[in-house]
């Protein structure tokens, strides 16, 4: 079973911009019976993407959960597979002259960075000239490696861990009705041009416009438009890791020749 794809309406309008995006789909919350969205709030459940899309389909959830499972129930193989689809993802990338970025928690919410990829600490350590990329609710993360970029994702009910996102220099995405100018005193992106997170400026909210279940939802999980100016202190930033982009496809190439048929 392949675990990337490509065909995601966001991540395609990457290619506008030189990458070649590719993600992973699990079944989110403990939908599998494995809880792989550990800083999850109510209402970010409630109101998932994951029917989204291809989504709706009963055997795109039935892939998710199976994959899910596969991930907790045996590691290696499925550890196995994914650098197997990541080969083929740059070899990909490079007959098209893209740059490959990958995000992994398409809905999940895993911390990537502490699971082991074979003899390596992590999958972007064996991988190291691929963008990585995902959003995120869970606070604190550590030792994040220089070429995963992280969002921080607000929810209703994690205020205080996004004013800590935004002080430690990462940026934040929200969901609103209308995408503002601006909110908490910050200059906002509109995230649905593209999902090349890891290339918006920092000291950005990243605005993204409620889809699916969320459209007509009067959940407080999005902000309305009527809020969308309020303010709140200046946030000390600290400077971002980021990805050297200017050598990746070199890289990349010579690389991913050395990566077919490999092993974890």
């Amino acid at each position: 079973m392949k675990l990337l794809t490509r065909a995601n309406t966001k991540t395609i309008k990457g290619k506008r911009r030189g990458f070649s995006t590719n993600i992973l789909h699990l079944a989110p919350a403990k939908l599998s019976g494995y809880q792989v969205c550990g800083g999850a709030s109510k209402e970010c459940i409630k109101l998932c993407l994951n029917k989204a899309g291809r989504g709706k389909f009963d055997r795109t959830q039935q892939a998710r959960i199976r994959k899910t499972k596969w991930f907790f129930e045996s590691r290696l193989t499925f550890m196995a597979q994914l650098v197997k689809d990541v080969a083929a993802a740059m070899r990909y990338a490079n007959r098209h002259n893209l740059v490959l970025a990958i995000r992994l928690n398409g809905t999940s919410d895993i911390p990537w960075e502490s699971i082991k990829c074979g003899l390596f600490k992590n999958i972007m350590a064996r991988f190291p000239n691929v963008q990585w990329y995902d959003y995120t609710k869970v606070a604190g993360r550590k030792n994040i490696p220089s070429n995963y970029h992280l969002t921080f994702s607000a929810s209703e009910s994690n205020q205080s861990q996004v004013t800590q996102a935004l002080a430690n220099g990462m940026n934040v995405a929200v969901v609103f009705d209308q995408i503002p100018d601006s909110y908490m005193g910050l200059p906002v992106i509109d995230g649905d041009e593209d999902d090349l997170r890891f290339l918006d400026p920092k000291g950005h909210i990243v605005g993204l416009k409620a889809k699916g279940p969320a459209v007509n939802a009067t959940s407080t999980f999005i902000v309305r438009n009527s809020n969308a100016s309020r303010s709140i202190r200046d946030f000390g930033q600290q400077p971002l890791q980021r990805f050297d982009h200017s050598t990746s496809l070199q890289n990349s190439r010579h690389s991913g020749s050395q990566h077919q048929g490999l092993a974890v």
